[in-house]
């Protein structure tokens, strides 16, 4: 038997409601028949945050540059108007050739609104708020987490609003299993697979996504972030968040047999083989409980007896992008757990430290290691995920009081390996980059930056605006200012990533001048885009109500009604030619989505198509990479936003209060530069009031807060005798300057 569908299709690594609901969210924006041009209102629906700048899009079947709109509260009172943008940002399709931009910026009083669009086009957005960031962001991150415990295995299951059962209890006791030769894609070669081990307990676990495989790959990725985001928000974060990144470590934990230096890839497999003698977990649609119960011979290891597969033979190397991750996530953990619980931190730094010693760097296998097959998740990287290993090492390490001196040095080396093959991707399940520069930097401001590293922080810096500057760059000339890649896969994510890139960027730096940009990318997940829905289900008036997730659509059918799969972030739009003409036929088992035909087929443009059906997995499957990147960026986004709220100041002091040169003498002393902000920002050096023949020189001009530099000074021979006062200011951006007097005698 083949498989009828497959996780995702293959997931790219490089890209920057019932009819009812549906027919009336589109309606709401339908012009009457009698108006000159006909249009609907693209807005943010979960809503906007009172400072930030605020945009909506008129869809137009002709331009309307004398339109005029009107914003209206939840009483139907005009709370603020102005002209429709006069310009469009360009052709959409044939249908809509002019999108025009909706400025409201003047919009801050905390509410409920909608646009009303009026004078020579007539429409009307979906209902959207004014929040403060706990209320849009919070509410994001506490629905993110609520889809991971829906995807939960094993025995502690969360009931929820699916009634969820445990499943999979043989994961208990699991026999180990030869890696398979593969055939073409995901379908198996062998006649039988070969048992090499066990029995192991790989028992929990999230399942990936619509389907109930389990692989480290993701759950690393997912653990990690989970983590990320607990840490940056701190005593605000929900009690959830904490407890579903510990669910994730205890099942790597799983993973992970440090005893004998073996690590689990993956529980399942998605096909079946040529040969029709066994099936696999794409070939059966189900709810998981009913695995256990399945005897059948053919299902054996779809159901109740799946396989697990090694990421290396024992005691073997293991490919470098996953010992990364997978050390980053138990160091996270060892992080976090600092300060609560010693015991669990000491245990998750050493199988951090285990893991990551068994790294492939010296001989990394071609292609690297994800999933059976590699196919699922064809990964071209591994520097990002060493860095961002050592990085979480040296962090852990340095929260409990250990040396992280050599982690900092494998970091730094890490990271100009990823520097010198830069792939220009955004931060998501492909790319840590952005998260391993960050804390790198935050662990040589703790660590002191030492001496003759690989890379310098401005360096690193540096590579996080490229980052950012790139999804600027194709914002800027997008439609809709996307900054993802719309016919790449799993835009979705790698959107997330943009909001995720850029708090971390604006939390070391201060600089928030790629901001709107990352409000621009929040705007377009969820909700102002051509196809005028969330890409995050529950967030907003329309969003996936047909996801292809077995789960959902076995327990509530399609009807568009509560419960829904709150949380799950799916992948978004993509290049129409995945499509192949069409979605094919219904899988035995699957419900049929209730609306007739793809609602959203009139916006399909510039090469990309949405569908929300359950047989599209190439635009409508959630997965737990996906989840996670939305709940780090939204985590660190209202961190980012409490943080520039909150403020900060740097200090600067000087070795020496006086320092005395002969002329054609030469003199030096220590420049050290701190912060009473978050997240050790760079500051910048700089010394003014040098009498005529004194040069002063200033090593490295940009530093690490709480770092130093050195400050030479030099007279020549004509350098006039006296006293002076210089003047060494440290800035760094978006805070107050702080100055410090030096008294220079020359003489």
């Amino acid at each position: 038997m083949t498989s009828v569908w497959r996780i995702g299709g293959v997931r790219g690594a490089s890209a920057l409601a019932a009819a009812g609901a549906l027919a009336a969210a589109f309606a709401v924006a339908v012009l009457p028949a009698d108006a000159a041009v006909s249009g609907v209102v693209r807005v943010d629906q979960v809503g906007y945050l009172a400072g930030e700048s605020k945009q909506a899009y008129l869809m137009a079947s002709a331009p309307a540059s004398g339109a005029q709109f009107t914003v209206l509260d939840s009483a139907g009172t005009a709370v603020l108007s102005g002209a429709v943008g006069a310009t469009s940002r360009g052709s959409w399709n044939t249908a809509y050739p002019a999108v025009h931009p909706i400025s409201f910026d003047g919009l801050t009083r905390p509410g409920t609104y909608r646009i009303q669009v009026s004078g020579g086009a007539s429409a009307t957005s979906p209902r959207f708020k004014i929040l403060d960031p706990a209320g849009l962001y919070g509410q994001l991150v506490a629905d993110g987490v609520t889809f991971f415990q829906t995807q939960r295995d094993g025995r502690r299951v969360i009931p929820g609003a699916l009634g969820r059962r445990p499943a999979h209890r043989g994961d208990a006791e699991a026999g180990v299993y030869r890696t398979p030769r593969f055939k073409s894609e995901d379908v198996i070669a062998d006649d039988d697979l070969t048992k090499i081990g066990g029995p192991v307990d790989v028992e929990g676990g999230w399942y990936d996504a619509g389907d109930y495989l389990k692989f480290t790959h993701s759950t690393a990725y997912a653990t990690a972030v989970l983590y990320a985001a607990e840490r940056a928000l701190g005593s605000v974060a929900p009690s959830t968040l904490g407890a579903e990144a510990d669910f994730g470590a205890d099942w790597l934990n799983k993973a992970w047999d440090e005893s004998s230096r073996t690590l689990y890839l993956q529980v399942g497999i998605g096909a079946g083989n040529a040969a029709g003698t066994f099936t696999g977990d794409h070939d059966l649609w189900r709810l998981p409980q009913d695995d256990d119960a399945n005897t059948s011979g053919a299902d054996r290891y779809a159901t109740a007896h799946r396989p697990v597969f090694q990421a290396a033979e024992p005691g073997a190397k293991i490919s470098p992008n996953l010992a990364g991750r997978v050390s980053a996530a138990f160091a996270l953990a060892a992080q976090v757990n600092a300060e609560r619980d010693k015991a669990k931190a000491a245990a998750a730094f050493r199988a951090a430290t285990s893991v990551y010693a068994q790294a492939a760097i010296a001989d990394p296998p071609s292609p690297l290691v994800t999933a059976l097959p590699n196919d699922f998740y064809p990964e071209r990287t591994w520097h990002d995920d060493m860095e961002f290993g050592a990085a979480e090492i040296a962090l852990a390490a340095q929260k409990l009081d250990m040396d992280a001196s050599a982690y900092l040095a494998d970091a730094a080396r890490f990271a100009r390996g990823y520097l010198d093959g830069a792939t220009g991707d955004t931060f998501n399940l492909y790319d840590t980059s952005a998260l391993a520069h960050a804390d790198l930097l935050e662990a040589l401001h703790i660590g002191g930056s030492p001496p003759g590293l690989a890379v310098t922080g401005t360096a690193l810096l540096a590579d996080l605006k490229r980052q950012l500057a790139a999804g600027a760059a194709r914002a800027a000339s997008d439609v809709f200012r996307a900054g993802g890649d719309d016919t790449a896969s799993d835009v979705a994510s790698h959107t997330f990533g943009l909001l995720t890139t850029e708090a971390l960027y604006r939390r070391i730096s201060g600089d928030t001048s790629f901001a709107a940009v990352a409000t621009q990318q929040r705007n377009w997940l969820l909700g102002a885009n051509a196809w005028g829905t969330s890409f995050m289900i529950g967030e907003g008036a329309t969003f996936p109500r047909c996801p292809h997730h077995q789960i959902f659509n076995l327990r509530t059918g399609t009807t568009g009604r509560a419960p829904v799969l709150t949380g799950a972030v799916v992948n978004g739009p993509t290049d129409l030619r995945q499509f192949s003409g069409s979605l094919g036929e219904h899988q035995t088992g699957m419900v049929r989505c209730q609306s007739t035909g793809n609602p959203f087929s009139s916006f399909t443009g510039h090469g990309s198509r949405y569908v929300d059906d359950v047989r599209s997995w190439q635009t409508s499957e959630p997965a737990i990479d996906m989840t996670g990147s939305a709940v780090i960026g939204a985590a660190l986004q209202q961190a980012a936003t409490k943080v520039a709220n909150g403020g900060g100041e740097d200090t600067v002091t000087l070795s020496a209060s006086t320092v005395s040169v002969a002329p054609d003498g030469s003199a030096s002393l220590a420049v050290t530069a701190a912060t009473k902000g978050p997240g050790g920002p760079l500051v910048t050096l700089a010394v003014t009031g040098m009498p005529e023949g004194v040069a002063v020189g200033l090593t490295p001009v940009v530093v690490l807060a709480g770092n130093s530099a050195k400050m030479s000074l030099s007279a020549l021979p004509t350098a006039a005798p006296g006293t002076y006062t210089l003047t060494v200011t440290a800035t760094s951006v978006g805070q107050q300057a702080r100055t410090a007097a030096l008294k220079l005698i020359v003489g």
